[in-house]
């Protein structure tokens, strides 16, 4: 690799203020504010809408959709229509 073209990797805190959660891992993302983490040392930290803690694929919380009424409806849109005629 060539020396001096490469971003800085060092550790990162990720957090979610939505879920209340925070991970540490390492990037190349920065970040003016900072944190002090439970090992006593400081990294700078990014904030985040969404992650593992607060989508809601993941926590479960996922709205499912009425696939059976859209069939239904489906149906009844082009049962009225009746058989078409062969051109």
């Amino acid at each position: 690799m060539k020396p001096g073209i490469h971003p800085t990797y060092r550790p990162v805190v990720y957090r979610d203020r939505a879920a209340d959660f925070a991970f540490l891992t390492r990037s190349t993302a920065t970040s003016e504010q900072t944190v002090e983490w439970t090992d006593g040392n400081t990294y700078p930290v990014i904030d985040v809408q969404v992650s593992a803690a607060s989508h809601p694929f993941w926590t479960g919380r996922q709205r499912l959709l009425d696939t059976a009424g859209r069939v239904e409806k489906f149906r009844a849109k082009y049962a009225r229509r009746g058989p078409q005629r062969p051109r």
